[in-house]
């Protein structure tokens, strides 16, 4: 039986490096165990990015603007919103995104994402060609009604992290009793997205898991 882990290893190495500042922001963000998309989930993510080449990108969990700026240097044509409420993250954000936030290509909006999709799914109602949803886990069936919202027809809506570590796998039981919510509204979330007649849905163990979603 072939290890995902040693296959994942030899197909890592055939894809190009990131440019050079997309790598030494992802190396300190890793050396300060800040959460960013993981390799294996990142060239998911170019994959749809290549093929779909959207104009208006959605990204519901900022962190410290990695993935916002892998987004622009692979969908150069995006204009790119993205979300996020921790300030120890915005104030490395606003940092990390200035010269893009300058020239109009990113809008970091900074406060709940609750609030924010909701604000959006009146003001931006079918206006993002691609949602990319890495954010609080346990929120992501929240975020949906808006999202769906947001999210055009035939868009696409990327949702990182879908396993936890493995754990939405396990019976809830067998998880810590801290991720139990996790554990079921990520259960949740999945069973909808693939069971919604507005969806097509395909699930991908890449990374820590990852959704990929049409809009019908």
């Amino acid at each position: 039986m072939v290890s995902k882990e040693r296959a994942e290893g030899y197909f890592e190495s055939l894809f190009t490096d990131l440019p050079a500042e997309l790598s030494a922001l992802e190396s300190a963000a890793l050396a300060e165990e800040v959460p960013i998309i993981r390799k294996e989930s990142q060239n998911v993510l170019r994959f749809f990015l290549e093929m779909k080449e959207p104009s208006r990108v959605l990204e519901v969990g900022t962190a410290v603007g990695f993935s916002a700026l892998f987004m622009r240097y692979f969908a150069p044509g995006a204009k790119i919103d993205t979300i996020e409420k921790v300030e120890m993250r915005l104030v490395r954000a606003r940092e990390n995104l200035k010269s893009e936030i300058d020239a109009g290509n990113i809008r970091l909006l900074e406060g709940d994402a609750d609030d924010i999709l909701k604000e959006l799914a009146v003001k931006e109602e079918g206006a993002y060609d691609l949602i990319f949803m890495d954010a609080a886990k346990a929120q992501y069936m929240n975020f949906l009604p808006s999202v769906m919202k947001c999210l055009k027809k035939g868009g696409l809506l990327i949702s990182d992290n879908i396993l936890h570590d493995g754990d939405i796998l396990e019976s809830r039981y067998a998880v810590e009793r801290r991720d139990r919510t996790i554990h079921a509204r990520m259960r949740e979330y999945l069973y909808e997205i693939t069971h919604r007649e507005d969806l097509y849905t395909m699930l991908l163990t890449e990374g820590d898991g990852m959704s990929v979603s049409v809009k019908k």
